[in-house]
């Protein structure tokens, strides 16, 4: 597993994988990095950076999250949530098939590997409240409110 740890807007984000896929994007504020990296966290971090200046909307370059199949598809699903949209637990657990897996489907989003990339930061609370985010709250709403910002820089 190689490691690169970026300086971000919202504090160090940890980036691992190997030669073919980021499998790790987390926020953590003691990371340190290897000497040498893969070159595919180099481009997954210039595409964050692309990202948190309003260039990016989605992300090209090859990740894979390790989980279990329900983990999987929960992780799928927050990918399909549009830029700038959020849904709540509620809708999520119900778009996946069962209202009943609120908590479930809660769980999986917050074991999501990927921050940012699967958009897990997209997912709110059935009030319209921020609930739950690995990387702090406050984080999460920087994250929300950089995707409403209207401009004309995404393309």
């Amino acid at each position: 597993m190689s490691k690169l740890v970026w300086d971000s807007p919202l504090g160090k984000l940890l980036i691992e994988g190997n030669e073919n896929f980021v499998q790790k994007i987390l926020f953590d504020q003691n990371a340190q990095t290897d000497a040498v990296f893969a070159p595919v966290l180099e481009y997954a971090r210039q595409e964050l950076a692309d990202y948190f200046a309003q260039k990016r909307q989605s992300f090209s370059f090859p990740f894979q999250a390790q989980g279990t199949d329900f983990q999987q598809v929960v992780w799928k699903y927050l990918q399909k949530i549009p830029f700038g949209k959020t849904i709540s637990y509620q809708e999520l657990a119900a778009d996946l098939g069962n209202p009943l897996l609120v908590r479930a489907a809660a769980s999986a989003n917050g074991k999501n590997p990927l921050s940012i990339v699967i958009p897990c930061h997209r997912v709110i609370g059935s009030n319209g409240k921020l609930v739950g985010y690995a990387g702090g709250l406050w984080r999460k709403q920087f994250l929300l409110d950089l995707e409403k910002t209207p401009t004309h820089l995404f393309s």
